[in-house]
């Protein structure tokens, strides 16, 4: 099916009834245009977080550029000026990274060390108005790499993670934390009081944890052996990571405005760890020798601190239930004098995901899925009241990383299914416009999409959203693809991706749909509740009655002609289809998919996610786990199926993998099976990426064409 459809090279049709909006499609098109492939979204230049200057009126940007033969990547930074929109490319060395803005002219960086250092390093320098960063020095000088750095407010101190033993009191200490490597052979010794033995994608080092040393900075430089923010190691001592592995990034550590104290995230270390959600927001004042958790009341998530500029506030993030990592996440706000805290959203029943103040205190800006959008939204830390900012006049799409660069000034980066990340500016809270073109202009020459939204009454005749994506301005008949998000609490919502991307697809020539059942975000967290210990039930419902909607609504779509595909909960769900819905499609691609719920307990890494969506281990709810067990189905399974998986996937091991096309093998079924072994849950490298796009289009090809076997 990769021919190209009828006048797919004509220009963007008229958009139907909630279609993508006009600023989510590419500028004027060319008047020849070919249709997006695979190499494109590889290579597609990627937009990095912006740093703002305190005075608001630079932003300093990253963009990571993709060779189109080699596929090696590289990155280079830009400064704009937001006034005037003047930009230069920021002349710095090649290996630098991580840059941002201390002060209006001062930045701060991550480049290899030299002399007497080790791996990464802290630099600072002038960045001039042409672009040429002057007065480079290296600020830290360690032998131990350093993972990332916060430069308190006064310039005074900065705050640096790398990974450590945790008897070390000094950042660069010497010392042997091999005892899981006990020799003489190759062989890993772990005890169960270690917590974690693998995570994501990683094998523990038992001892050894990432965490956060502060040094004092004296004429430009960091000074002496730097002081441990968790205290010393013994009884009683905090043991666990900042940020929080695996995705926990610099958002897990703040300053607060007058630099005398440091907030940080972590998450007791321990045999329960696998099992608890409860991170804690621990805080370390300068001249005391352990921290204080702030946060020890509540059992569940705490995290993203964000004092007020002012120094009278902080901002967190917080969930109310232990043990779900999908539960709410509220906007708490404590008073620093006090010490009393309350949530200023409880009454607001959306989840917030992003947290910053503007430079007056007046006012926290956050970030929280709503529907198929993610909008920002004005908060008022003393009434609690949040207004939604209608930044593009209702196009938000995927709005994220919010700065205010003033008071009334945002700057933040905005994608959709149409086109990735670019950075925006709003003046007055008023609608914004685009600062840049990292990727517009070469979109612009791609034939474009078009997507749609629908809703319909779906299980317990809730209302559903779905969306449509197909090339727009094309004639004939389209296959369908349905689209099955992971999670299971997530949404294929209006953003771009660099993996599951709807563009590329619909561009092969398919009407690509997407329904947020039962267990998606965005839809307040009673719907999102709704998944817990009926994995097979509603969702599976909403998906039937999804397709059918969109069937209805839309016919061009050829539902004669249908495969279904997914990924991680979207990969059960393709194991759990081919059991209770075999005859539907054509086709089925696999990816990370479950397919034994106890083989998959036993082996998975956070047992706090299958011990919440079943009410308990594989022992305690035995009957729930095999309710919705796929491997209890494959008797009916028929239909054929791609199989691919990670051999670095720690989350659904790659076992799950074969055992599915193990099965399919047994029951004579066409089957292929796809093994990365070099890839974790998700499909990372450029090549790999490529292998993948080329194997999936060849699937549906080889079914959907309308000549298919």
């Amino acid at each position: 099916m990769r021919k190209a459809p009828k006048s797919l090279a004509l220009l963007a049709a008229s958009a139907a009834l909630f279609a993508t909006p006009a600023i989510a499609q590419n500028p004027p098109q060319a008047d020849a245009q070919r249709a997006m492939t695979a190499r494109d979204l590889v290579t597609m230049p990627r937009l990095g977080l912006a740093s703002v200057s305190p005075d608001g009126k630079r932003a300093l940007y990253s963009v990571t550029t993709t060779d189109e033969k080699s596929l090696d990547r590289s990155t280079t930074y830009r400064v704009k000026t937001l006034a005037t929109g003047e930009e230069v490319e920021v002349r710095i060395r090649d290996d630098a990274s991580s840059i941002v803005f201390f002060n209006d002219e001062r930045i701060y960086f991550l480049a290899p060390g030299g002399r007497n250092s080790q791996g990464m390093q802290v630099f600072t320098g002038i960045l001039l108005s042409n672009g040429v960063v002057a007065q480079e020095t290296q600020v830290t000088r360690v032998n131990r790499e350093i993972g990332g750095f916060k430069v308190a407010p006064d310039g005074k101190s900065i705050a640096v993670i790398g990974n450590v033993p945790r008897e070390c009191a000094q950042f660069a200490c010497k010392s042997d934390s091999s005892r899981y490597l006990p020799g003489p052979g190759t062989g890993m010794l772990f005890d169960g009081s270690d917590g974690f033995v693998r995570h994501w994608d990683t094998y523990e080092t038992p001892g050894t944890f990432s965490r956060v040393f502060v040094f004092p900075i004296e004429n430009g430089l960091a000074t002496g052996p730097g002081v441990a923010a968790d205290g010393p190691a013994g009884e009683g001592a905090l043991t666990g990571d900042t940020p929080v592995q695996p995705f926990g990034g610099m958002e897990d550590i703040a300053w607060e405005a007058a630099g005398d104290a440091l907030y940080f995230v972590a998450r007791q270390s321990g045999a329960s760890e696998p099992t608890s959600t409860n991170t804690d927001i621990y805080r370390f004042t300068m001249g005391e020798s352990r921290p204080t958790n702030i946060t020890v009341a509540n059992k569940a998530s705490d995290g993203t601190p964000s004092p007020s500029p002012d120094g009278k506030w902080l901002a967190y993030l917080a969930m109310e239930r232990p043990g779900y990592e999908s539960d709410r996440m509220q906007v708490m706000l404590r008073d620093l004098a006090t010490g009393a805290t309350r949530s200023l959203t409880a009454d607001f029943d959306r989840s917030f995901g992003s947290l910053a103040w503007t430079p007056d205190s007046r006012w926290i800006v956050a970030t929280a899925q709503d529907v198929l959008d993610t909008p920002a939204f004005r908060i008022d830390p003393r009434s609690g009241k949040v207004t939604e900012l209608d930044l593009l006049r209702g196009n938000e799409a995927h709005i994220g990383n919010v700065t205010p660069a003033g008071n009334t000034r945002l700057v933040f980066t905005r994608d959709s299914i149409a086109a990735p990340a670019e950075l925006y500016v709003s003046e007055g809270w008023d609608e914004a416009s685009r600062l840049t073109d990292v990727a517009a202009s070469r979109m612009a020459a791609l034939a474009p999409v078009e997507t749609r939204r629908f809703s319909f009454a779906g299980a317990n005749d809730d209302t559903v959203w779905g969306q449509i994506t197909k090339p727009s301005g094309v004639e004939g008949n389209l296959p369908a693809i349905l689209y099955v998000h992971g999670g299971p609490q997530g949404s294929f919502n209006d953003g771009w991706s660099s993996r599951w991307n709807p563009r590329v697809l619909a561009s092969q020539g398919y009407a690509v749909i997407s329904v947020d059942f039962h267990g998606s975000t965005g839809y307040g967290q009673a719907f999102t509740d709704a998944i817990n210990r009926d994995w097979g039930g509603k969702p599976l419902e909403d998906l039937q009655k999804g397709l059918a909607a969109a069937l209805a609504l839309d016919t061009q779509i050829d539902g004669s002609r249908a495969c279904a595909m997914g990924a991680s909960y979207g990969g059960y769900m393709m194991n759990w289809i081919a059991g209770n819905w075999p005859e539907r499609f054509d086709c089925l691609v696999q990816h990370d998919g479950l397919f034994d719920m106890r083989s998959f307990y036993y082996a998975t890494e956070e047992l706090w996610f299958p011990r919440w969506d079943f009410g308990g281990s594989y022992a305690e709810q035995r009957e729930l786990y095999e309710r919705w067990n796929p491997v209890n189905y494959v008797d009916n399974w028929r239909t054929p199926m791609l199989v691919v998986t990670g051999e670095k996937d720690f989350r659904v091991p790659y076992t799950q993998g074969l055992q599915s096309f193990t099965a399919l093998q047994e029951r004579g079924i066409p089957s292929q099976l796809l093994v990365f072994p070099d890839e974790n849950h998700w499909v990372l490298k450029p090549r790999n990426s490529l292998q993948w796009h080329d194997t999936v289009f060849a699937w549906l090809d080889r079914w959907l064409a309308e000549d298919a076997e």
